[in-house]
């Protein structure tokens, strides 16, 4: 089968073709900028395109995927189309798209205020420019909601989570759930008989407990700014420093606009570093002597594996640590440190394995002998598409 998959986020559309029996991408691109100048850059069997155009909606942006689409001659071929959702409340695995859906959706905004209201409109815009076509929601949450309630719930009154739903979500749980099964074919292991640590690395960071196949804990929370130092967000921190900035900065800091702003896209790694939220560029200026650059990546190791160590108290034994994701797949810097950093767990690196990401040992990046770490690259598209085709046929 052929799945159009679209990721809407807030202000772009992710797009890409694949073929469940070849599970290959046939073609992909991304709109971004809506709302302001919007551009276009995709490749298909016909050729590329990269241009700007006038974009103010979702609408113009879908419409542009459709077009390129016809160009490349793919639009008759496609069977289904697959969404990308950030939260999926309520739902603990992937749906059909119905009016409910959308509508459930839209509701559930204040969960992800960017993002839900662009998923909804994505779905409704696929409906008007590719009518007729099945279509399917992927939640980035469901994974994670086979976690137990000592995991999930905060230590707040109990009511916000029963009038309110405030708890532990998660995120990344399609990239989780991906890297799971595929980690397991490497182990040579059933997923109903291993223990995984997933380390999802990326602009966007995070790290599950998987107990036989089922998440039992993940970093993320509420929303995707708890748990490990990220790109621009804070990550975890003690809530009593906002109202301490807020108080202190009032003018700069003073309003919950303000104090969002801050955790999402002025802290972790550009924070810390006041350089660069780029993992490449951090790495880069330390090693050339940046004290601040290296400061910002000591603290994200160190973060990550008192994360890994903490969740693993979820875990009866771990068969390996997974890294995937942008840094986890590439940064044998970041991979290094923080098996470095779990000495006291056994792990061993190997570093030539490791400088390859795994590439010439099936993916093993520690000794032989000691505890297993793993490089598996993450395939979110593609499981979103597989999801489309099982609930589709």
């Amino acid at each position: 089968m052929r799945v159009l998959v679209l990721n809407c986020g807030s202000s772009s559309v992710k797009f890409a073709v694949i073929d469940t029996k070849t599970k290959e991408s046939i073609a992909s691109g991304l709109v971004e900028n809506i709302g302001v100048n919007g551009h276009t850059k995709a490749k298909g069997p016909e050729g590329k395109i990269d241009f700007n155009f006038d974009c103010p909606t979702h609408a113009e942006a879908v419409d542009q995927v459709k077009k390129f689409l016809d160009s490349q001659k793919l639009t008759p071929t496609i069977e289904a189309i697959g969404h990308r959702v950030v939260h999926g409340g309520k739902y603990i695995k992937s749906e059909k798209v119905t009016q409910e859906v959308i509508n459930y959706i839209r509701s559930i905004t204040l969960f992800a205020p960017l993002h839900e209201p662009a998923h909804a409109t994505g779905m409704e815009c696929a409906t008007k420019f590719f009518p007729g076509l099945p279509q399917v929601a992927v939640f980035d949450t469901a994974f994670h909601q086979t976690m137990p309630e000592k995991a999930f719930l905060y230590g707040i009154p109990y009511k916000f989570y029963e009038q309110d739903a405030i708890r532990r979500y998660g995120a990344h749980g399609t990239s989780h759930r991906f890297v799971t099964a595929e980690a397991c074919k490497v182990l040579g292991t059933k997923p109903e008989e291993t223990c995984l640590i997933t380390a999802h690395l990326g602009n966007g960071s995070s790290c599950s407990a998987i107990l036989n196949g089922q998440c039992v804990d993940t970093t993320m929370g509420f929303t995707p700014l708890e748990g490990l130092i990220m790109g621009t967000r804070s990550g975890s921190l003690d809530p009593a420093i906002l109202f301490y900035i807020s108080k202190k900065y009032g003018k700069e800091y003073g309003t919950i606009d303000q104090l969002d702003h801050l955790v999402n896209k002025e802290s972790g790694l550009l924070g810390l570093s006041g350089l660069s939220n780029d993992m490449r560029t951090l790495t880069q200026a330390a090693s050339e002597g940046n004290k601040h650059a290296q400061i910002a990546l000591d603290v994200f190791c160190y973060r990550l594996t008192r994360e890994i160590g903490g969740i693993a108290m979820a875990l009866p034994r771990i068969d390996a640590i997974v890294f995937t994701g942008g840094i986890g797949e590439n940064s044998s810097y970041v991979r290094k440190q923080a098996l470095e950093n779990l000495k006291i767990l056994g792990y061993q690196i190997d570093d030539e394995r490791n400088s390859q990401s795994g590439k010439e040992s099936n993916h093993l990046i520690t000794k032989d002998g000691t505890p297993k770490a793993i490089v598996v690259a993450t395939n979110e598209e593609l499981l979103i598409a597989l999801d489309t085709e099982a609930l589709v046929k």
